[in-house]
């Protein structure tokens, strides 16, 4: 990249980023009021007890760990491990667009979060496992409908100030180093969990002749997956179990999951981690993006202690202190590195040539 080009791209890169923390930030500040005014009407919600020693850290703190991620974000861009993101399908009219159904679902939320409602999802005979169905996040209608498809990714990012898919892009950086040592075209690429299928546009653009299956429990979610994904022969989506994939063992060169384990059961996480061992082929990679943990960034201990009080996350407090990567090395994956991004953490396995 010539210097002219360098300095075009960080200025075009800031400005733009500058622009999505910003706006995701006046759009938390718009929750937070609009929170206060509906909950005067609601039962109290107990205050949160943080019993870290750094307390919860303020906004400007915050602010100095995206800032630090969206530089590494752009480090990235610059050495060619992936294109420049296109981080807002349908650009401002889009963002427009989501912010207004944000705000107008962001009642009910706050409803269930003060009567504690996190079971209006209908149990159908589906075969689904029993603890997805319910209210996560205290979100509309779970992870059960197009609505819930088309609001979750501008919740998450609502959330992390904008943060979140710079945080999954940390995730392209060990699949660039794969995809360079062998021809993308040969290569199958599973993500299980997929939900709305933010991460595999990104997937999808830096590697656009990688084959890709998409997999999740809702069907809803499964299609707006599907269409990140295109309709590249090879690839596609699938409503699946992440303890039950169905697929033969070694079938994939490359498994990927996203924000999946702090949502599990204690009891499930080593099946999972079992089932994303078996379904990755000999000398090939897994690639992890789930939350920080305790201790990994001590400043942002509270923070990881605040969460699971204001939103229903059951599994999370148990998730804090299990050794993510002692699942998968009992699966028969070696570790190969692991590093935080902001409030968020990369796992990357190999599985041993003859395992």
């Amino acid at each position: 990249m010539r210097p002219v080009e360098r300095v075009a791209l960080r200025a075009r890169f800031g400005l733009i980023q500058a622009a999505r923390v910003g706006w995701y930030a006046s759009q938390s500040y718009s929750g937070t009021r609009l929170a206060a005014r509906v909950g005067q009407d609601l039962p109290p919600v107990p205050k949160p007890v943080i019993e870290a020693e750094a307390g919860v850290p303020d906004r400007a703190v915050l602010l100095s760990y995206v800032r630090d991620l969206l530089l590494r974000d752009l480090e990235n861009i610059e050495n060619g491990l992936y294109p420049y993101p296109r981080d807002e399908p349908g650009g401002l009219a889009g963002l427009v667009k989501r912010r207004r159904l944000y705000l107008a679902d962001l009642p009910n939320i706050i409803r269930r979060r003060a009567t504690r409602s996190h079971q209006e999802i209908e149990r159908e005979a589906s075969g689904r496992p029993r603890y997805y169905m319910q209210n996560f996040h205290f979100q509309t209608d779970g992870w059960m409908s197009e609505e819930s498809a088309a609001l979750y990714e501008t919740q998450v990012e609502t959330l992390f100030l904008g943060a979140a898919a710079a945080m999954r892009r940390q995730a392209l950086v060990p699949i660039a180093d794969l995809v360079r040592a062998r021809d993308q075209r040969h290569m199958r690429h599973l993500d299980v969990a997929s939900g709305s299928g933010a991460f595999l546009r990104d997937v999808r653009r830096a590697f656009p002749r990688l084959n890709i299956i998409a997999s999740d429990l809702s069907e809803p979610y499964v299609a707006m997956a599907r269409g990140a994904i295109g309709s590249r022969h090879g690839s596609g989506a699938i409503v699946a179990a992440a303890e039950n994939l169905p697929f033969a063992d070694g079938a994939f060169d490359l498994v990927t999951n996203i924000y999946l384990f702090h949502e599990l059961p204690p009891k499930v996480r080593p099946l999972v981690a079992a089932e994303i061992a078996r379904a990755v082929a000999p000398g090939g990679r897994v690639v992890i993006v789930d939350s920080l943990q305790t201790g990994d960034t001590p400043e942002l201990d509270g923070l990881l202690e605040l969460f699971p009080q204001l939103f229903h996350e059951p599994y999370y407090r148990s998730y804090l202190t299990t050794d993510i990567a002692g699942l998968f090395t009992d699966a028969g994956l070696s570790l190969e590195s692991m590093w935080p991004a902001f409030v968020s953490k990369v796992f990357v396995f190999r599985k041993p040539q003859g395992g």
